[in-house]
């Protein structure tokens, strides 16, 4: 009776859990459409150069996105169909979801902590470029590219070392008040960068965790149900007539 009930317990702990994991593959989704739509990665991407590697990191972050939400969602399905059916292969393909997540996860948060900088550089040396462009050429085609950077994040170009405002920032700020807009675009794109980045960690912290637990869960059921099944093949005679 009580490893039967620590089964039971088990089973709902399961699909529970892999209803929190279809939530998180929910969250990954909206993240993963903000961060390849929304309106400050898009106006950065659709500047950059192509020697500017921002691009593949933005690329590379909407892929690996949709890929994480796939196998998430099919992680939390199978383990339900898993739990169910009591299937061992089921299970076993469940498993290895979670571990497939988990190992990419942990490879994605040491390379955020690693490369912490990349791709804040990379947004930034944007700017830097669309800005010198502007400032030497007077290219029409850039300085709006450069107004349409300043109107979403709400800056007004760079901070001079002596507190003066150059014709292109006259030219290409927002119109609303001074007190309205940043006076440094690159602590602007700095900020913005950093609150992003510690969101997309705490979401991968929650995920490791639930990867982790998904992985004791499933290992736990798929010993008992195998552990089951040869505990109903004993006992089992096939009478043979002489």
């Amino acid at each position: 009776m009580g490893q039967r009930h620590w089964v039971r317990t088990t089973k709902c702990q399961l699909i529970v859990t892999s209803l929190f994991v279809m939530l998180l593959g929910l969250a990954v989704t909206i993240l993963t459409i903000i961060t390849h739509y929304g309106a400050h990665f898009s106006v950065i991407s659709g500047v950059s150069s192509e020697a500017n590697p921002y691009r593949i990191f933005h690329n590379v972050a909407f892929y690996s996105g949709i890929c994480l939400t796939m196998i998430l969602v099919l992680a939390a399905l199978l383990s339900t169909v898993a739990t169910v059916r009591e299937s061992v292969c089921l299970m076993a393909m469940g498993f290895f979801c979670f571990a497939i997540v988990f190992c990419a996860l942990i490879q994605a948060a040491f390379w955020r902590y690693t490369n912490n900088s990349e791709v804040e550089d990379a947004m930034m040396d944007v700017y830097d470029s669309v800005y010198e462009e502007v400032r030497r050429n007077l290219s029409s085609f850039r300085r709006q590219e450069l107004a349409t950077i300043h109107e979403t994040f709400l800056c007004c170009g760079k901070q001079s070392p002596f507190g003066e405002t150059g014709g292109i920032e006259k030219e290409t700020c927002p119109s609303e008040p001074m007190g309205t807009a940043r006076a440094d675009c690159l602590q602007e794109i700095q900020d913005f960068l950093k609150k992003h980045m510690d969101f997309v960690s705490v979401l991968l912290i929650i995920t490791i965790c639930f990867m982790v637990y998904g992985m004791i869960l499933t290992s736990f059921l798929w010993f008992s149900i195998c552990f089951s099944n040869n505990l109903d093949r004993k006992g089992k005679y096939i009478f043979r007539e002489t």
